[in-house]
């Protein structure tokens, strides 16, 4: 990987490689540029949020010392800016924030983890949280004692979700918000970044930049990765106690919300798959059973509904309509910002 190129104090980072671009909008006083932990956190129109979950970050119980990326990927209006260089300015925080102009989910994760592994270059590991994200208190103390204990390259946790509105509490065991594992331990896969640790190596094994853009706008670059380092044999172990919750306000309990996020997934599903696929009749295949998943998930469907409900019975349904709907070149971008809702 390039040696980035820094000079802090004219505020710029060198466009030395794919994965960084940005200005430096801020940086705390006290950098230390031997950190070795770097947690990283893509930001974009949650300013008010943000500072929960920065608070969370500087409220962990831990001695170890360690550094944050703040990536804003809001070039024009910055809102997340201005919070960040309170924390940074007033060292709650060592680190630095950077504003990544090119607009889009694995633009501002690949800006992350590139600006964190270039401008600490003996960390050896790299922590992820969303900004709509509050870490639990030993959240940081509990990744790392795993990663250490077990020699994993990627640990996992829980994102749990708190909503906005009580009344729809029964919404924890939909699959879009249920986590994948319930005990701790050695897993075959994890499958999102918002509560993640990823040990210096593995970036180096996969290509750049580390998300595939062709997942930008859609998601499910993270998913992309973690398949991908399964591929290349990596291991991976879960932290049920390494706990984070998600705030989830009430426009994302809609059933319209419910059910793209269900086709998101099935999109995501096919992609991620179709890049498996090499040959031309491989293709065919994997469109056929995609187009074929359509009426089993009714069958799949029917028996839900008697244990779970209408709203977590239509979700297999979703999936299968977003894969069906990718194979026959439909594309979903809900992370354009112009379908974001702030």
């Amino acid at each position: 990987m390039n040696e980035l190129q820094t000079d802090l104090s004219a505020g710029r980072i060198s466009d030395v490689g794919p994965l960084v671009s940005g200005e430096v909008a801020a940086k705390s006083p006290s950098l230390d540029l031997a950190a070795g932990i770097v947690v990283c956190i893509p930001c974009f129109r949650r300013p008010q949020h943000l500072r929960l979950t920065l608070e969370s970050l500087a409220n962990q119980r831990t001695d170890r010392r360690f550094a944050v990326v703040i990536v804003e990927n809001d070039a024009a209006r910055r809102e997340s800016v201005p919070v960040a260089t309170e924390f940074l300015a007033a060292d709650r925080l060592f680190g630095l924030c950077v504003v990544e102009p090119r607009q889009g989910n694995c633009q501002s994760i690949n800006a992350a983890f590139g600006t964190a592994l270039e401008t600490f270059p003996v960390a050896s590991s790299f922590l992820m949280i969303d900004d709509d994200e509050i870490a639990s208190p030993d959240w940081l103390e509990l990744m790392l004692q795993a990663a250490e204990a077990t020699g994993a390259d990627v640990v996992g946790g829980p994102v749990f979700p708190d909503f906005h509105d009580d009344g729809k509490r029964g919404l924890s065991r939909h699959p879009a918000f249920r986590p994948a594992y319930d005990k701790s331990g050695a897993v075959p896969l994890i499958y999102g970044c918002g509560n993640c640790l990823i040990r210096r190596g593995v970036f180096a094994k996969l290509a750049n930049p580390t998300f595939d853009l062709r997942f930008n706008f859609l998601g499910g670059g993270d998913c992309d990765f973690f398949v991908r380092c399964s591929q290349a044999g990596m291991k991976f172990h879960w932290v049920a106690e390494a706990v984070i919750t998600e705030t989830v306000p009430q426009n994302r309990t809609s059933l319209g919300w419910l059910a793209l996020r269900g086709l998101r997934i099935g999109a995501i599903n096919y992609h991620v798959q179709l890049k498996a696929a090499r040959t031309t009749g491989a293709r065919v295949r994997l469109s056929a059973k995609m187009l074929a998943s359509l009426p089993l998930s009714v069958f799949r469907a029917a028996r839900l509904i008697l244990t779970e409900g209408a709203v977590i019975a239509l979700h297999p349904m979703a999936v299968a309509a977003g894969s069906a709907l990718a194979a026959i070149g439909v594309e979903l971008q809900p992370y354009k910002a112009s379908r974001i809702v702030s």
